[in-house]
This record gives structure tokens, sequence and C-alpha cells, in this order.
């Protein structure tokens, strides 16, 4: 049986956590050019990691944040897609998982 409000802490600590990453790639992003044209070609080829890295940052929050939804709708646990009981062990690994085991190596 999973303890829901140990997940639900969990879970909003990594909410917590993932809005800070969110935060500082979004200052870092928004740092002015530098005046050098050579320095700004780097800069803007420095920027496409960290806006590959927001856009997975902003999909985790959306993951965390529909996990909190589960939670306060008594569906978490539940896997979105057959139904079955999500396991315990998979949901200490990854709080914010909506699939079971089976409906997870089939989604990849």
């Amino acid at each position: 049986m999973v303890d829901m409000a140990a997940a639900k802490a969990r879970l909003t600590a990594q909410l917590a956590e993932l809005k800070a990453r969110q935060e500082r790639i979004g200052d870092d992003l928004a740092e002015p050019l530098n005046v050098d044209s050579s320095e700004q070609a780097v800069e803007v080829q420095d920027d496409v990691p960290l806006e590959q890295q927001a856009a997975l940052v902003a999909k985790q929050i959306g993951s965390v944040n529909r996990a909190l939804l589960r939670i306060e709708n008594d569906t978490y646990g539940t896997c979105v897609l057959c139904g079955a009981d999500i396991a315990p062990r998979r949901l200490e690994a990854r709080p914010e998982a909506s699939l079971c085991i089976d409906c997870a190596r089939k989604e990849q």
C-alpha cells in the first residue's frame, strides 16, 4: 500500500526543486548577449542545451502536477492506461509514475 501523505510530500518537494531549476535556467537564458559577435555566437550555441533542459524540466513539472492531481482524485497508484495497481517500489523510485511497469514498457 502506498503512503499517500509521504508520496504527496515527496512530490511537493520534487516540484519545488524543479521550479527552482526552471527559474535558474530561465535566468541563464535571459542574460543579455555579449557585445563581441564571436562571443555572441558561442553564447547562442550554449543556449541550445539550456533550452532543451528547460523543455525537459517543464515536462517533468507537468508529470509531477498530474501525480499530485491523481493524489487529490484518489487515483494515485493506479495505471492510467490499464487500471492496474502501480507497484509501490515503482512509485518509490518514480513518485510521478502514471503507468504500471507493463504499460511503461509497451510505451517505450
